[in-house]
């Protein structure tokens, strides 16, 4: 591991700090960059995540593709988690935190609907940043694959019907067009560019010249990654700053789901012998979110300044510095899991 990459952590604070610094000292500017979206897409965000999920695509072997449906066991956690575990989950957490602990701090009108807002982060499962966590992890890239479009299909038909039942709401308006675009922005096009690149250097030089560029292509992808983090931060710097208590009783419930989520997942994929470079991405997706379109629902149904939408924002300051301490966590534990699967039965 390089000095570069042992420190990631350090790297990670100081651009978060310098992200809300940067907010207050330019707002103008960082304004300019907020409002360059498209479907409530924000397009220079866009275009640092597919620096950072170009690399992973081109060490997608798609002749391998068709092997994975001989290891289900990540995909099967994968979903378990997100779809039957998650949402209730937050649910939950939301209405004890909101509803019980910190009910003597806050009207029951913002509680519910700071309630509102995790439930739908709770509900939408990462779509693009699984990439770079897949990526940090040396998850395996064709499965990570097959694991975020398969969850992909599902959101299509099961997050309304979910976020209806636990909001209560029994008009949902999913912003389609946020999650068409999010998905071709995060997934098929650097899909494309990835394979198309992986096709021209297999035939200069094979299976190492794929190896040697993608190499090449890490520290590029780690400085997007600290670039989208002093972006996020400098967009919604100023909320930090404004309502600190609040966002502090927000991160809470969150927290407690990123983590407890992972553990659930994580803990799984061990017990099931799961190999680690599906283990880690297996576990991983589920405690990350959608936050594109978490935050595109609750706008549209809450208004941009209501608590919801707030909530949602919360999710996306949080999320970073907690997967990125949950890679380490899983880099750490890797000899506990087997390297590879001993037979096509296996994970």
């Amino acid at each position: 591991m390089s000095l570069f990459d042992r420190w990631l952590t350090l790297w990670v604070a100081l651009c978060i700090i310098a992200g809300v610094a940067l907010g207050e000292v330019l707002p103008s500017l960082f304004a300019a960059l907020a409002g360059l979206e498209w479907a409530k897409v924000n397009l220079v965000v866009a275009v640092l995540i597919w620096a950072m999920v170009y690399p992973m695509m081109v060490g997608v072997d798609f002749a391998s593709l068709g092997h994975v449906g001989r290891r289900p066991k990540g995909l099967v956690i994968t979903l378990a988690v997100n779809w039957l575990v998650k949402p209730f989950t937050m649910a939950g957490l939301g209405v004890l935190f909101f509803t019980w602990l910190f009910a003597d701090w806050l009207p029951p009108v913002e509680a519910e609907s700071y309630i509102a807002g995790l439930i739908l982060l709770g509900a939408a499962p990462c779509t693009a940043m699984v990439f770079v966590w897949s990526h940090l992890t040396r998850g395996d890239s064709n499965y990570t694959l097959v694991q975020v479009s398969v969850n992909d299909a599902i959101m299509v038909v099961a997050y309304a019907p979910i976020v209806a039942l636990l909001l209560g709401v029994t008009d949902i308006a999913v912003p389609w067009d946020t999650l068409v675009l999010s998905v071709l922005l995060y997934v098929v096009v650097p899909l494309a560019a990835g394979l198309a690149t992986r096709r021209q250097l297999h035939r200069r030089g094979g299976d190492a010249a794929v190896t040697a560029f993608t190499a090449r292509l890490k520290p590029l992808s780690v400085l997007a990654l600290l670039a989208t983090i002093v972006l996020l931060f400098g967009f919604q710097g100023g909320v930090l700053l404004a309502q600190p208590l609040v966002i502090a009783m927000i991160a809470a419930p969150l927290l407690i789901q990123s983590y407890g989520i992972f553990a659930i997942a994580y803990g799984a994929a061990w017990a099931w012998r799961v190999p680690h470079p599906v283990a880690a991405p297996c576990a991983l997706i589920g405690t990350s979110n959608f936050f594109e379109l978490a935050v595109a629902v609750a706008i549209s149904l809450y208004g941009l300044q209501s608590g919801a939408a707030l909530a949602t924002v919360v999710g996306v300051l949080v999320e970073v510095p907690v997967m990125l301490s949950l890679v380490a966590f899983a880099n750490a534990t890797r000899r506990h899991f087997p390297a590879t699967a001993a037979e096509p039965g296996g994970g």
